[in-house]
């Protein structure tokens, strides 16, 4: 019986929209880039939060069932695409899920076991991306600012990301549009994956967890500033910003701990700025030395969720937002890579859109201090959605 089974679920869209989102050729994260092109599925396991069990040790047994030798046309296997949602990272780590998905369609773990076959090369049609409508207003959003704002006064939290919806309506060939958002430039983790009737392209610029010989490292990005030289210096010289990010470094600290040597977790870098599109970044990189005998459901239990779009302390902050998100965050804000030859690549999946039979799904937010402007919080969420959806429909902005 094929993995699949194990999600009990079929999808809603009708058969000419299913049929062409799972044709369109998988790209995920991590994977080589000359193995993109001829990758042909094998297997593949969709579970959904409600279908019961752990979705870090179905990962973890799923991707060692296909660390081993398996025929592909030419005999060879490539590797395990990794999908996580948001609350399926709440499901391992204990916390609050959050508000029903958007887009039910999308698994909250999806694995896939490719195999090499012939190169396919493709060249994406023409789609169009109708009006995007947010899922609350900007006066809400500001508003869950505030809330959060008053949860640090409390003390429930020092630091909280707040994350919006907004969706429209689609038609062409989905294609095009996967390889429009996985395009924009600085989408270092950018990448497609597909199911029978869902689709996710990331354009993320962010690396959520990365294994190799026995060494993990995270890259959490936090602070954000227009792509100009007086953005830089705002960045730079953001007390707010600094402090949001320092926070964020010391959670991914603490969660590298949980499967490290003692004494190994090291900050190698701190507030580099880098940019994505038309935004400044800054992003930091945190490294250990992994405890010996540490696992796929080890490692994914001691990170997920992403601590850069959680906030700290983490179940908290998952408690926190599921109060006060209207929507939940589905596909986004959660992870997408890449399981080869002992490699772990997961990057962060902000920047993404989700399609489903009719609709084009994203989401965006931000982390909020107590020093957080609530308007400019807005702003900011609203310049990384728009980013993304200014490739798909430039002419179109977001109706409040």
């Amino acid at each position: 019986m094929p993995h699949s089974a194990l999600s009990g679920r079929v999808g809603g869209g009708d058969n000419g929209s299913m049929s062409i989102l799972r044709s369109v050729p998988p790209a995920p994260p991590g994977a080589d880039p000359g193995c993109r092109a001829r990758l042909v599925e094998v297997d593949r396991l969709e579970w959904r939060v409600g279908d019961g069990g752990d979705p870090a040790a179905l990962a973890e047994a799923f991707c060692d069932e296909y660390s081993g030798p398996h025929t592909g046309e030419d005999g060879s296997v490539c590797g395990v695409a990794v999908l996580i949602s948001a609350a399926a990272g709440a499901v391992m780590a204990g916390g609050a899920t959050g508000a029903p998905t958007p887009v039910p369609a999308v698994p909250d773990l999806a694995l896939v076991a490719y195999a090499h076959g012939k190169r396919i090369d493709s060249v994406p049609g023409d789609f169009t991306v109708g009006e995007w409508r947010r899922s609350w207003s900007q006066a809400d959003h500001a508003k869950a600012v505030v809330a959060v704002q008053e949860a640090i006064g409390r003390g429930q939290v020092y630091v909280a990301n707040v994350v919006g919806h907004r969706s429209a309506p689609w038609s062409g060939d989905p294609a095009g549009i996967a390889a429009a958002v996985a395009s924009i430039p600085g989408a270092a983790w950018g990448g497609v994956v597909s199911g029978e009737d869902w689709l996710i392209a990331s354009g993320s610029p962010e690396a959520f967890v990365t294994v190799a010989g026995g060494r993990a490292a995270t890259y959490p990005i936090k602070g954000t500033a227009p792509a100009t030289a007086e953005g830089r210096a705002d960045l730079l010289a953001s007390v707010k910003e600094r402090a949001e990010h320092v926070m964020v470094v010391d959670l991914e600290r603490n969660d590298l701990a949980r499967i490290a040597v003692p004494g190994t977790v090291a900050v190698e870098r701190l507030f580099a700025l880098a940019k994505w599109d038309r935004l400044w970044q800054a992003e930091s990189t945190v490294v250990c030395d992994l405890e010996p005998g540490t696992g796929l459901a080890d490692l994914l239990r001691a990170m997920c969720p992403p601590g850069s779009v959680t906030g700290t302390p983490k179940l908290a902050m998952l408690d926190l937002a599921s109060s006060l998100e209207p929507v939940g965050r589905g596909p986004a804000m959660g992870a997408f890579g890449y399981v080869q030859d002992g490699r772990v690549d997961l990057g962060v999946t902000i920047r993404t859109v989700a399609l489903d039979a009719h609709r084009a799904h994203l989401w965006a937010g931000g982390g909020i201090t107590w020093r957080s402007d609530p308007d400019a919080e807005v702003a900011e969420a609203d310049a990384k959605a728009e980013a993304v959806a200014a490739r798909l429909s430039p002419a179109r902005p977001a109706r409040s």
